[in-house]
């Protein structure tokens, strides 16, 4: 399954700015806008979200780069701040490097439209992976911070804040987290959007200094990520409710750490600090989350528990992903081998894993890897492993429904019906769930 910017299938894809609420941000473009065929040398080959600087595109240079194509929305093209500050930042954020981050690779920011390109991720985001998944445990949580540490000291070392790091600007890549968008917020802040006197960014994340329209710097990303950590520990810092009550509570209120686990909660109560000066330094986290830790293999360290199906190869058309158009009442069996199974439970092709597909709608999930089908309602799912299984059949069942069903060899069958939040998700999920069965099943 591909992805995960934003940053919900419901695994949020790639994008450029999440799609959670952003106090500043305009609402996202509506759905089933037609797509443009390219954007500057790039064939767009569909859309993967829209946010708060305008919509994303999955897109193709000529030689079959994928990448993630951000284009801004009218209202700011017309506005010659932000074309100003995106130019800048645009500039700054190409000389980003380190292994979490992912690249610019080129821009326009003269377009009668402004676009960015950057390296295309294939992961789901933070935010999807704890949907999908639950908490962190401490070992998996120091990673994470370890990892966001380095991708900080990378973006700070080249003179640019994030301003807006949370879980859904975090990418789950097969090595290791990936940070997107920095640098670009702070385009977006300079212009009308703070004309206003209200703050930019995602509430609960935010700084006290943030929150409160003051100048910022790296420290404010230091917090940001505190309340990362414990958002993937399964709290929440500063509670709930409207972004208000949120920005408040991170003023004047110390933060929810009863969630995360007793050895971090220094470290991340440091990060957590009120006053800019008294949190660590992106550089001083790496000693706090992995002390005297031996050197392993990135890969090793971050191998992700909820894998993705790649892009498209390099030499896929542009056209390579086909509204699927099912007959009524129509479905798609998938026959489970009538050989033994392998040993575990593994499929022979145990080295497409990538293939594991996950889809998270209101109150369902289901889970499709090596080890079977997981499938049911909110914490009531149900895991069956592939030598119970028969059948699996699945089809559109309207246009944001995906129905699935698991035959058992020897028992009855297992309905699950799961909505998408958008016509495309469920397009995907028709796409990306016939590959994770054969690879499996």
């Amino acid at each position: 399954m591909e992805h995960g910017a934003d940053g919900s299938r419901d695994l949020p894809e790639q994008i450029g700015a999440s799609l959670p609420e952003r106090i500043g941000a305009s609402p996202p473009e509506p759905v089933g806008a037609s797509l443009p065929e390219r954007i500057g040398g790039y064939a767009v080959e569909r859309e993967l979200g829209a946010g708060g600087m305008g919509t994303v595109y999955l897109a193709r240079s000529r030689g079959g780069r994928a990448v993630a194509v951000k284009v801004a929305r009218p209202e700011l093209a017309s506005d010659p701040h932000f074309r100003e500050r995106f130019r800048a930042e645009v500039a700054a954020a190409r000389s980003v490097g380190g292994f979490h981050t992912a690249p610019v690779v080129d821009a326009d920011p003269e377009a009668a439209a402004p676009w960015l390109a950057t390296a295309y991720v294939p992961g789901p985001t933070l935010s999807a992976l704890l949907e999908a998944q639950g908490p962190m445990d401490e070992i998996r949580l120091r990673r994470l911070g370890a990892a966001l540490a380095e991708a900080l000291a990378a973006i700070h070392g080249c003179g640019l804040v994030h301003r807006d790091l949370k879980p859904g600007n975090i990418i789950m890549a097969s090595d290791g987290p990936r940070v997107l968008d920095f640098g670009i917020a702070r385009a977006l802040e300079s212009t009308r959007l703070t004309a206003t006197g209200m703050a930019f960014g995602t509430p609960g994340f935010l700084a006290p200094e943030q929150a409160q329209g003051q100048e910022v710097g790296g420290a404010a990303d230091v917090f940001a990520l505190g309340a990362v950590l414990v958002a993937a520990a399964g709290g929440s810092a500063f509670g709930a409710g409207t972004p208000m009550g949120m920005m408040y509570r991170s003023v004047h209120e110390p933060p929810d750490l009863a969630a995360v686990p007793e050895g971090l909660r220094p470290v991340l109560a440091a990060c957590l600090a009120k006053e800019p000066g008294r949190r660590p330094t992106p550089a001083g986290l790496l000693d706090l989350f992995v002390p005297h830790a031996p050197a392993q293999s990135p890969a090793a360290a971050y191998a992700p528990t909820v894998a993705v199906v790649p892009p498209p190869p390099a030499h896929a058309p542009s056209n390579a992903f086909l509204p699927y158009q099912a007959p009524p009442h129509a479905f798609l069996p998938y026959q489970h081998p009538t050989g033994p199974a392998q040993a575990g439970g593994a499929p022979a092709d145990a080295g497409l894993a990538d293939l594991t597909f996950v889809a998270v709608g209101p109150g369902s999930s289901l889970l499709v890897d090596e080890t079977g089908v997981t499938l049911g309602p909110a914490n009531a799912e149900v895991h069956y492993t592939w030598a119970e299984i028969g059948t699996v059949t699945y089809w559109a069942a309207g246009p944001k429904h995906l129905q699935v069903v698991v035959y058992l060899r020897h028992g009855p069958a297992y309905p699950c019906l799961l909505a998408a939040r958008k016509r495309a998700h469920l397009q995907e999920w028709l796409e990306d769930l016939p590959s994770a069965l054969e690879c499996f099943g």
